[in-house]
This record gives C-alpha cells, structure tokens and sequence, in this order.
C-alpha cells in the first residue's frame, strides 16, 4: 500500500468515517486515559486495577480464566502480573492439584484497605475504588 494508487484517499475517509473497529479502539484508548488519570495517585493504572479486581475471588484462580475474563492472552497476562507480584500485591504460586498451573491471589497488601505504597506507588484496589467510581459516574454523566 505504499503506492497511493494502490486505495483511493476516498476509501480511507469511508474508514476513519465508518469503521466501528476503529470507532471502538479510538474510544476504548480514551477510556483509559481517563481512568488512568483518575487511579494515578494511588498509584495504579487502569489495567492494573481491572486485573486486581479480577484476582477477588472466594479462591484463588488459575490464569486461564482471569485472561479470558479481561479478554487477555495468558501470556500478555502473565507480564501484566509481574510488577504487581514484585510490588507484594499479588502471589503466584503452583497449584497442588496439578503443578502445570499456576494459581493467583491478592496477598493481604493488594487487598487491604490501607495499604502502604510500593515501591512504583502501587497500594491495592481499596484506595482507587472511590477514583474509579467517580471517573465512571463522570464519563456516564457526560454521555
């Protein structure tokens, strides 16, 4: 596509016009700024607090299901857990019944409700919950 001939300019107004998939990436890119805003004190992004929120179970999971949860692949997951584990938010240890997997949970500082900061800031959810309630009831107010 480098030659210009190749698509009509017209075809990529018709995109950046029509296409519900950029629309989606274009929105859902803002969303995280905002909410990235919003948790920046507490020292979390927004991606780090849908993952601590995901690990808040009755029993800890297994990676499998908090990826298809946040609609991660278990790898992308398992760099997204690493400065959480390193900053004592979270634990990843084998699961007994079968050593291939891994289980994870929120240690008693990623789930505590004053928790002292990290060393990257990070504290656990409790903190950001009111951030994140407010970012929401902002951008639900605005649209």
């Amino acid at each position: 596509m480098s030659n210009p001939s190749d698509v009509p300019f017209e075809t990529t107004h018709l995109v950046r016009d029509t296409c519900l998939c950029l629309h989606a990436q274009r929105a859902a890119r803002a969303l995280s700024r905002l909410f990235d805003d919003a948790l920046r004190p507490v020292g979390l992004t927004s991606g780090q607090f849908s993952l601590l929120n995901a690990l808040n179970r009755p029993t800890p999971p297994s990676i499998a299901p908090v990826a298809q949860l946040l609609a991660m692949d278990r790898t992308t997951l398992t760099a997204a857990l690493k400065p959480l584990e390193r900053d004592g938010l979270v634990a990843i240890a084998r699961d007994p019944g079968d050593r291939r997997n891994r289980l994870l949970r929120l240690t008693e500082r990623g789930g505590r409700p004053w928790p002292r900061p990290s060393r990257s800031g990070a504290t656990s959810t409790a903190p950001s919950r009111p951030a994140w309630r407010d970012s929401s009831q902002t951008i639900c107010a605005a649209h």
